[in-house]
């Protein structure tokens, strides 16, 4: 073989692996986008405020956990086929918040998500695994953790309200201040869950750092804003989307219908969208 015919040949088969290299490398990022657009954030709602974010790499989120709420008909088969959860966020520490977090940290092993007094208490009064409620998933009102290897990042809202952790019977014991969660999954959606609240001004501060595209607002009156002044508070945030929520238990009168009415009146141009108990809305 001359000189010649062995470098055009050797030319050849470097060609050829550079464009094989290539080929892998785009197919790699058409699937790897692919992916990345087929996977979504997942939310269900188990009645009351409780609900289930799952992330799209399948880490689960449950926020005030209530799964046996009178609303859910299906809340022991739901607490039972629990297998995962890898982080439980707490608003503040009425019993229909708090709901089941404790069992079904013990059961998961979850984290616990709070603000820092109220974690103490749950621990304290409760009975939450104190190795599961830790510096780095406590925090307070201004600051902002970043959780799941970056993959979500939860601000601390307030809320104008009253919190309390009430055991066995036993007196209740004060669980600092109640508020509300600003999620940001990555790469996703922004989710506001406004915990139980009155309309306050500084709503209106909320989508200056970060716009959210789901509102969860608490509607029932007589314990929290009513339809008309969550109307209100959505007015002040502007998400792209708005979902009532604590309402339809302890014959509270706010329903979804005033509520809906209360946003046309007001001029809301978030979108309104209710959900059925057991449903899941991608995201």
């Amino acid at each position: 073989m001359t000189q010649w015919n062995w470098m055009r040949q050797h030319t050849l088969k470097a060609g050829i692996a550079l464009v094989t290299v290539i080929l892998t490398v785009v197919l790699f990022g058409l699937h790897s986008a692919t992916k990345a657009q087929t996977s979504n954030t997942q939310l269900l709602w188990y009645g009351q405020s409780a609900f289930k974010l799952t992330t799209p790499s399948g880490k689960v989120l449950l926020i005030d956990p209530w799964l046996e709420n009178p609303l859910n008909p299906n809340g022991k088969a739901d607490l039972a086929n629990l297998k995962q959860v890898d982080l439980i966020l707490v608003t503040h520490g009425h019993f229909d918040h708090l709901g089941n977090a404790v069992e079904i940290g013990q059961k998961t092993n979850a984290k616990l998500v709070s603000t820092f007094d109220l974690g103490q208490a749950i621990v304290a009064s409760s009975g939450y695994p104190k190795n599961l409620v830790t510096v780095e998933t406590q925090g307070n009102f201004g600051g902002e953790l970043t959780l799941l290897n970056g993959e979500v990042k939860v601000a601390f809202i307030p809320a104008i309200h009253s919190s309390s952790v009430a055991s066995d019977g036993s007196p209740a014991t004060f669980a600092g201040n109640p508020g509300g969660f600003l999620i940001s999954v990555k790469n996703g959606p922004v989710i506001y869950h406004t915990g139980d609240t009155d309309l306050f001004s500084d709503m209106a501060l909320i989508p200056r750092f970060r716009k959210v595209s789901l509102m969860l607002a608490c509607i029932g009156d007589q314990f929290t804003m009513g339809p008309q002044r969550a109307a209100e508070a959505v007015k002040l945030v502007n998400p792209t989307t708005v979902i009532p929520m604590h309402y339809g238990v302890f014959n509270l009168p706010g329903t979804p219908q005033a509520f809906s009415q209360a946003l046309q009146q007001q001029g809301v141009k978030s979108q309104f969208r209710t959900m059925k108990v057991g449903e899941v809305l991608k995201l």
